[in-house]
């Protein structure tokens, strides 16, 4: 069973990431833009360092996986092969009362009888679709200028690179006037071929470029193209602080296999993105498989799993894992004309390979994260006088800083110039923030509330001032348990080397 839903807790890792760097409203200053968000200096290294440990397993250590790199800018064939252009949307239903927009699966059934959710009105309009993607235009076109004359350019006049008179505009020339070349095309606003959409998913640029991929990487069946990248949807509720967002980012790898391994593939993947969340420090006991209904199953796929995670807002979908059969393969193929078969060189047989795609939001994966991550718990200050603590606890792979270097003092020359030597040696193999200011106990919370597991301090014993067996030793400090231990500065990369790894 999902929890109940821990308001209270969600309110304090929302304040939390604003306060300190992770997360912003997007355009905050303008009153904010519904559904999209900024990453800050925190937010952004947690988000790279996700990303990158996620391409190093999916990708560098395995011999199957190549990479890819798609546009964000589709071009509408594609989108009508998938069937986006048609299908990709969800029934809406207005309350007549509200006037709120809303899903037709968020609409309340008591007794019998649809409510608005917002205000248990029950005058509400039918279902309808609404398409989710966004559409743009592409080339030299303005919306003012369609439906007026087109001039060609005079070739009198100064010559561009090409020899070419520049486009000039004449006074008699009303406004709404598209000037092109006489030889070249001409495009108006309402021209279906300028028509381009921001991408609903990455998946469709892997499919597209399927062949190209083959034939460069030389790989053989079974074989996978990841993909990160920005996905863009138009939803109507965006919820949920990041959860449900309007410009996300998606982790896809799309893998390819014979029929006949496809639902083995299947669940070797879903055991895979289990243990990938496992190793980035999410518990196993929030962690859920729930297998689609065939009901609430995309048409294209056969079998589906959800990976689920219990955030403070209730149990949701972290990532999905589909058996996409040859549906998108064969689309394209069936739309383009061109051959999308993979030949087989040992039994000579050609044929459309299928898919088992496991798509992960990095998005819903950083807020997994620090959700997972929020603590509070009770720590002594300067004085002994225990107080609340508040801390992160990222594993350290993906903790924004890794360590933090402090001088016991700020006014002792010696002391600083210890701790920026420690500085210099570690910051070309890790993220490190050396900071001087504040009590050395407040130095600490500080660093805890960010997620760094690491604490280096710099004391006299660092200098042999009181004992010279201890020059060139630190105390290292672990976030966690606030335990810390002597170091010597020589044996300290490798230290924090392996625990971070």
């Amino acid at each position: 069973m999902s929890k109940s839903p821990d308001v209270q807790r969600m309110e304090k890792i929302v304040s939390l990431c604003k306060r300190r760097g992770f997360i912003f409203q997007s355009s905050e200053i303008y009153g904010g833009l519904n559904g999209l968000w900024d990453y800050g200096p925190l937010g952004v290294e947690l988000k790279r360092n996700l990303k990158n440990y996620w391409w190093r397993v999916t990708v560098h250590e395995r011999d199957d996986v190549v990479g890819m790199d798609g546009s964000i800018l589709t071009a509408p064939a594609v989108l009508k092969a998938s069937g986006h252009v048609e299908g990709f949307s969800d029934p809406m239903t207005d309350c007549r009362i509200c006037k709120a927009r809303l899903r037709a699966d968020q609409i309340i059934n008591k007794k019998g009888e649809k409510q608005c959710p917002v205000c248990g009105g029950k005058d509400l309009t039918e279902p309808r679709a609404f398409n989710l993607m966004f559409k743009t235009r592409v080339g030299p076109v303005d919306p003012r200028w369609s439906g007026t004359a087109i001039f060609p350019v005079s070739l009198q006049g100064a010559t561009g690179p090409a020899g070419l008179s520049q486009p000039t505009r004449p006074s008699t020339m009303t406004a709404g006037t598209i000037i092109m070349p006489a030889s070249g095309p001409v495009v108006s606003a309402d021209d279906e071929t300028a028509i381009a959409y921001l991408r609903p998913e990455t998946a469709q640029s892997v499919f597209v470029q399927f062949k190209n991929i083959l034939e460069v990487s030389r790989k053989k069946l079974p074989f996978g193209i990841a993909q990160i990248g920005k996905a863009f949807r138009n939803e109507i509720n965006p919820r949920n602080f990041t959860f449900r967002s309007r410009e996300f980012e998606q982790m896809e790898l799309e893998y390819f296999c014979r029929a006949e391994e496809g639902m083995q593939w299947l669940d070797y993947w879903k055991e895979e993105r289990l243990k990938f969340y496992e190793n980035i420090g999410i518990s196993r006991g929030k962690l859920h498989v729930l297998t689609v209904p065939d009901e609430e199953r995309a048409f294209y796929s056969k079998v589906t799993y959800d990976l689920e995670y219990d955030f403070p807002f209730g149990r949701q979908e972290l990532e999905g894992v589909a058996y996409r059969t040859d549906y998108d393969l064969s689309q394209h193929q069936r739309a383009s004309g061109k051959s999308l078969e993979y030949f087989d060189e040992e039994t000579k047989q050609r044929f459309i390979p299928h898919v088992v795609e496991p798509s992960a939001g990095v998005d819903r994966t950083v807020l997994a994260l620090i959700c997972e991550a929020y603590c509070e718990d009770e720590a002594p200050d300067e004085k002994g006088k225990m107080e609340t603590r508040v801390v992160l606890r990222f594993h350290p792979r993906v903790a924004p800083i890794k360590c933090a270097i402090f001088p016991l003092l700020k006014n002792k020359e010696q002391l600083i110039a210890k701790a920026k030597e420690i500085v210099d040696l570690l910051r070309p193999h890790m993220f490190v923030f050396y900071d001087e200011s504040g009590a050395i106990g407040r130095r600490y919370r500080r660093q805890d509330e960010i997620g760094t597991p690491f604490g280096v301090t710099v004391d006299f014993e660092t200098l042999g001032e009181k004992d010279a067996a201890l020059r060139d030793t630190v105390t290292l400090r672990d976030r966690d348990s606030m335990k810390q231990e002597r170091v010597k500065i020589s044996d300290l990369l490798e230290l924090l080397s392996v625990r971070i790894a």
